[in-house]
């Protein structure tokens, strides 16, 4: 039987993949919530959907389909990070599971009371980690953990996605709506480290700008360098001269992990999981969520010692 779905941000960057993911595993979008009205995607996907700009309409609207007896099964969640944990606790009370993009919420110490909220609706709370389902990295954290060796690996993680001057005005340029660089575009890569190579044992960051953030962290079986930004003039050259705007590298123990493709499937993957009572829930999003908020509040301090090869360069 087909579930139904309600999705929150539909206008935004992320949402297709949700869109494609209830599609392809043959389930229905009912309704949708986005405060802007370029939404014209929807046709593509759902055109039957029933559409709200306005955040007290469509929380109405699901109350009063729950209290009908036609309530959502599910609730997709891609609007803006700040608003994640409000918008799971209202699918939560409208009877739905809530499935998040990532990261789930800001703070850690929230996911303490979604998980009373769970316990007390019956209802899940889900993320997409979806890092954890890519074939490369599963194989190459088999490989990893079958080689048992007890030397800490040395990894390197450059990440540098070119963004525009929309960005910075957007809400994702507000620290306080957003998290900053290293919960927009870093914790997709904290987790996936996490889930490699174990819990942080400690954590320096050398620099925290709106473009930049860069620094170390010590987990139970690597050392990690890492360095992320959305400034295009840090792009290398060769990149730049091939007229691409993103450059991801991932070495462990200088040699590269090989993962750029096999990207398009992933989120309807970790839908297949969540749709079999599996899938990742807050007790895997925990360890991420923390090292960004640690992140986020870290005092600053360069120290050389530990720092990315790349911000070494940027300060010669």
């Amino acid at each position: 039987m087909n579930k139904k779905f309600g999705i929150t941000g539909v206008g935004g960057y992320v949402a297709p993949k949700h869109l494609k993911a209830i599609l392809e595993t043959g389930n229905v979008l009912t309704t949708a919530l986005d405060i802007t009205d370029s939404v014209g995607l929807l046709d593509s996907y759902f055109p039957e959907v029933d559409f709200f700009n306005e955040p007290e309409r469509f929380d109405r609207h699901l109350e009063k389909l729950y209290r009908k007896g036609e309530g959502i099964d599910y609730l997709s969640i891609c609007s803006p990070n700040y608003l994640h944990d409000a918008h799971i606790r209202m699918g939560l009370r409208t009877g739905a599971h809530a499935i998040c993009e990532k990261p789930l919420v800001l703070n850690p110490w929230n996911l303490d009371f979604l998980e009373e909220l769970e316990q007390e609706s019956g209802k899940r709370v889900y993320t997409i980690l979806q890092l954890r389902v890519h074939p490369a990295l599963i194989a190459l954290k088999e490989k990893m953990e079958k080689t048992g060796t007890s030397d800490k690996k040395e990894i390197n993680l450059t990440y540098i996605t070119s963004r525009g001057p929309w960005y910075l005005r957007s809400w994702k340029g507000n620290l306080e709506k957003s998290g900053g660089l290293a919960s927009n575009i870093g914790i997709h890569f904290f987790d996936m480290l996490i889930w490699m190579f174990g819990q942080a044992e400690s954590i320096e960051v050398h620099i925290n700008e709106e473009k930049v953030v860069s620094g170390f962290l010590n987990l139970e079986r690597a050392r990690v360098k890492w360095f992320l930004s959305i400034d295009k003039n840090m792009l290398p050259e060769d990149v730049k001269k091939a007229g691409q705007m993103t450059y991801r590298s991932i070495t462990v123990d200088k040699e590269e992990i090989e993962f750029s493709g096999g990207f398009t499937n992933l989120h309807t993957l970790v839908y297949e999981s969540i749709l079999k009572g599996e899938g990742f829930g807050i007790t895997e999003a925990r360890d991420s969520i923390e090292i960004i908020q640690k992140i986020r509040t870290a005092t600053v301090k360069p120290e050389k010692e530990n720092m990315h090869e790349k911000l070494i360069e940027l300060n010669r």
